[in-house]
């Protein structure tokens, strides 16, 4: 007899997977009898997490494509066949250090951390409506890792907080409307995580979390049914009120990298 998956979701598909916190997701779903599809930019990396999944017994399907590309962002989606959970976690940052953003540097931004996450929540979204739902009616979870940065207003990375808000309004604001047809949507806002993305930063990172840390979380936030997954607390309720204070007294927040 076949082992079960260690997870509520046999057959996940994952973005952004070669490192970081959708490298720690892959790792912490996989397992005896689960399906995982990965994808990322980074062909070698991605092939070294692949790798790890399948020594845990996980069946891999690896797939290296940039989320910007449409065309190939549905292609794996519709490839992938039936899910019961969709994370886009591929994600970029930079921040403006003494500058300003130049308008290629927001347009990329943009172009991977809002569109890329589209281009393939969508077509998971029309996919997974059509498949028959399970004993809690549920046909599929998908889920974006956002940012606690979605509730600042940083002058020093502003293309990288309005993407992030944007993704994260419009995942709280699609879910009520596809939970009707069984398909439930979470934002991941993280705060501080170690990964390539912010090891660059110079500046004080309260409460740095590991990556596992943050897939434990990010999963057990996604099983308890919970459409705005934030962590830390300390962190997202400072971000709040920051959120309240007028953009000009902000001018000295530091050039926050992503924590994906």
């Amino acid at each position: 007899m076949a082992q079960e998956a260690p997870h509520p979701w046999p057959r996940a598909a994952i973005t952004g997977a070669s490192s970081g916190i959708g490298a720690a997701l892959a790792r912490t779903l996989a397992g005896p009898g689960q399906v995982l599809h990965l994808a990322g930019r980074d062909a070698a990396r991605l092939a070294g997490t692949a790798a790890a999944c399948r020594e845990a017994g996980a069946e891999v399907a690896e797939t290296a494509f940039d989320v910007r590309d449409a065309a190939a962002a549905e292609a794996w989606v519709r490839g992938a066949g039936p899910l019961d959970l969709l994370i886009a976690n591929a994600g970029t940052s930079a921040g403006t250090g003494d500058g300003t953003e130049s308008p290629s540097q927001v347009r990329a931004i943009f172009e991977v951390n809002l569109t890329g996450a589209l281009n393939v929540m969508l077509p998971a979204l029309e996919a997974i409506r059509a498949q028959p739902p399970d004993a809690d009616s549920v046909r599929g979870r998908i889920a974006a890792i956002t940012s606690i940065a979605a509730f600042l207003v940083s002058p020093g990375a502003p293309a990288y907080c309005a993407s992030k808000a944007a993704l994260q309004r419009w995942v709280e604001a699609t879910d009520p409307v596809a939970r009707r047809d069984g398909v439930r949507l979470h934002a991941v806002c993280p705060g501080f995580v170690r990964t390539p993305m912010t090891a660059p930063n110079r500046f004080p990172m309260p409460l740095l979390m590991e990556p596992e840390e943050a897939a434990r979380r990010t999963l057990a936030g996604i099983a308890a049914g919970r459409t705005r997954i934030v962590f830390p607390r300390a962190i997202y309720v400072a971000a709040r009120a920051l959120g309240m204070v007028p953009a000009r007294w902000l001018s000295g927040l530091p050039a926050k990298r992503s924590s994906s």
